[in-house]
């Protein structure tokens, strides 16, 4: 009876491991038969015919309205405004108005221009937006980032001090082709451009910025009248050092200035212990100004040596069409430097739209701000306005005062309009000091020393990125960072491509899953078996021969371990690999062939679609065989279990 159970129970045994052979190989199939994925015409062709078929089910009025409501967002959310959400706006519009007057004029003095064109990038760029945009929190408006690189880039082709009008002009032509640059990357989808820069290239850079815009301010804290174009902190120390000891100079800008600077950051500092009070810190810039143009007024201070505005030339925008200096033999550099202030601002902007929105609970669509952002710098740019993009502290501000959609910014502008027209008078004895002291409040913001610190704990290849973004702007020039910034962010993303990791991966004990066996410890490998998976969406031309020498590396390194016994069999586990060109076939071909001359068999396990495709195509199939082809490691591995060791060809399909 014995002997009939045990040959009973051996006949089950190899009925149950051919089901599962059997069920293995079916797997096999469907691996080996999968569908060829549709070609790139294929894929052009069905996307035209979607885009066809739905706008053939709509009549062309339906057409059309689609179409201005996707460009105008106003005329969706419009219908449903209610009085309820314009008493919100209106207050949180006057408000935004109240930060927005002081700091657009300093800001236009940070770009080395007149006082109204900073006014004027306040007025029509948000009215643009209003209308174009889909951020309801969002605060438009020149910013200190912007309005340095304005100064630093075009200041070295013309210097405005000599010729201030021809350096207007041209601020108005980088303008247009920062609009255009904006316009098109939002229209054709090129918002992965601004993704160029990584958040610490972002955070160094802002950082480096904010202190070079603070040592631009001593200009005016210390009433300093010769100061140097340069933006590094060697060379601002520098003019100032020369400037204080060459020069006479006039400590009443320096008190008026840090007393006001004190003023307003202790008024932040309240704002923030008690949230009810925040519009104390939105109101005090302006009551600054108010209040330091009455004292230099009453006490005559201006014949004492304090710096003033003086010329403030108020009323609407002007047209600035005829200002475009498309005939320029330097529109080359100001093309450039178009391009570099479109992706900042953007930068800037869809940051700050996009943490608005989440803590809201809706989506931003980063194309449509692109689109709108760059329309209204392209109209800002004809109507007098220089650069304008979202501001973060604005914004805040905005948002805290309650808004409840993009109103606000109407309000605001109408506001900023009205001051234009009546109140730019009233400004001819501001002292530049409080010009300075409000510029060198909003920086604070900008520094983000807790995030550096988070980003030297997460990931130290991108702490060297923002602190190389900081000290290249700070020591270099702007351009210098950006530059520095985006360099080391490419070069890790193409050291990461062609340098892939492979690691060896082994089996968690009671399971079915297979993991890499440094992350996981107790992963148990198989004797005789080497899994290896490659950790890269490509293997390409780049890092074909490099994941190649890896793996061959890593076999001679097992080999030599006798304890592990002799190895037979190599599992390629091509799980993560999405895509594959020739040189990855052939690099794949000559891993075969080196893995046959010393005695090991080479299996694929879970290739892709694409990658399947091609590899049918190129005849690696038939060169490996179909019986090593596995749908999963698992698959692999146990198929390599049920093999006779001696005899590698016991497995089939």
């Amino acid at each position: 009876m014995g002997t009939l159970a045990n040959e009973s129970f051996s006949i089950e045994l190899q009925q149950l491991d051919a089901a599962t052979d059997t069920a293995r190989n079916q797997r096999t199939q469907w691996l080996l038969t999968s569908p060829n994925p549709p070609s790139f015409f294929h894929q052009l062709i069905n996307s035209v015919k979607k885009n066809v078929d739905k706008t053939t089910k709509q009549s062309t009025n339906g057409v059309f309205f689609s179409f201005l409501k996707g460009l105008f967002p106003i005329l969706s959310w419009g219908r449903n405004y209610k009085c309820t959400m314009f008493k919100h706006d209106i207050m949180a519009g006057l408000t935004l108005a109240s930060l927005c007057i002081p700091q657009s004029i300093g800001y236009a003095n940070l770009a080395k221009l007149d006082p109204q064109y900073g006014l004027y990038a306040s007025v029509v760029p948000p009215l643009i937006y209003a209308v174009m945009g889909s951020s309801r929190e969002i605060a438009i408006g020149p910013v200190a980032v912007v309005s340095l690189l304005i100064s630093a880039l075009i200041s070295k082709i013309i210097d405005p001090a000599v010729d201030p009008i021809a350096y207007r002009n041209l601020v108005f032509t980088a303008t247009f082709f920062t609009g255009a640059f904006q316009a098109v990357f939002g229209l054709f989808r090129l918002g992965f451009l601004v993704d160029f820069l990584s958040h610490p290239a972002i955070v160094g850079f802002m950082g480096g910025a904010a202190i070079v815009i603070g040592l631009q301010q001593l200009k005016g804290l210390l009433g300093i009248n010769h100061f140097t174009t340069k933006t590094d902190v060697v060379s601002v120390l520098e003019a100032v050092y020369k400037s204080l000891h060459n020069e006479p100079w006039f400590p009443l800008n320096f008190v008026l200035g840090f007393s006001f600077l004190f003023f307003i950051l202790m008024t932040r500092f309240i704002g923030k212990r008690n949230k009810k009070l925040f519009w104390l810190p939105a109101m005090a810039p302006l009551l600054s100004v108010v209040l330091s143009t009455l004292i230099v007024y009453l006490t005559k201070a201006d014949q004492h040596g304090v710096n003033i505005v003086k010329h403030f030339k108020g009323g609407i925008n002007p047209s600035s069409i005829h200002q475009l200096q498309f005939n320029s033999p330097h529109i080359g550099e100001i093309a450039k430097i178009g391009l570099i202030c479109a992706i900042v601002a953007l930068t800037e902007a869809i940051a700050v739209g996009r943490s608005f929105a989440s803590i809201r609970g809706y989506h931003l669509d980063g194309n449509k701000e692109m689109v709108a952002i760059g329309c209204m710098n392209l109209v800002g740019s004809l109507t007098s306005c220089y650069t304008a993009t979202g501001s973060f502290s604005r914004t805040a501000v905005n948002y805290s005062a309650g808004c409840e959609t993009v109103v606000s910014n109407i309000v605001m502008a109408i506001t900023v309009l009205i001051s234009l027209e009546l109140l730019t008078k009233l400004l001819y004895y501001t002292p530049l000091a409080i010009l300075a002291s409000i510029i060198i409040s909003a920086l604070p913001g900008l520094i983000d020393i807790s995030e550096a610190f988070h980003i030297w704990k997460v990931d130290k290849t991108d702490f060297i990125i923002c602190i190389a973004a900081f000290l290249g702007v700070l020591f270099g020039s702007v351009e210098i960072g950006l530059i520095i910034a985006v360099g080391i962010s490419f070069g890790k993303i193409i050291l990461g491509t062609i340098r892939p990791s492979v690691e060896l991966q082994g089996r968690l004990p009671g399971t079915d899953t297979f993991c890499d066996i440094t992350q996981f410890p107790v992963a148990t490998e198989t004797q005789g078996v080497l899994i290896i998976r490659v950790n890269n969406a490509s293997l390409c031309f780049a890092n074909a021969n490099f994941i190649r020498g890896r793996i061959l590396s890593i076999v001679t390194n097992r080999s030599e371990e006798q304890s592990k016994g002799k190895l037979r069999i190599l599992v390629l586990d091509m799980s993560s690999v999405m895509s594959i060109d020739t040189s990855g076939i052939v690099a794949l071909e000559e891993l075969n062939r080196e893995l046959v001359s010393q005695g090991i068999q080479l299996a694929i396990a879970n290739p892709r679609l694409e990658v399947m495709n091609k590899l049918k195509v190129a005849k690696f199939v038939d060169e490996l065989g179909n019986r090593w082809i596995f749908l999963s490691v698992g698959d692999a591995v146990d198929a390599c279990l049920n093999a006779k060791m001696g005899d590698l060809s016991t497995i089939n399909c």
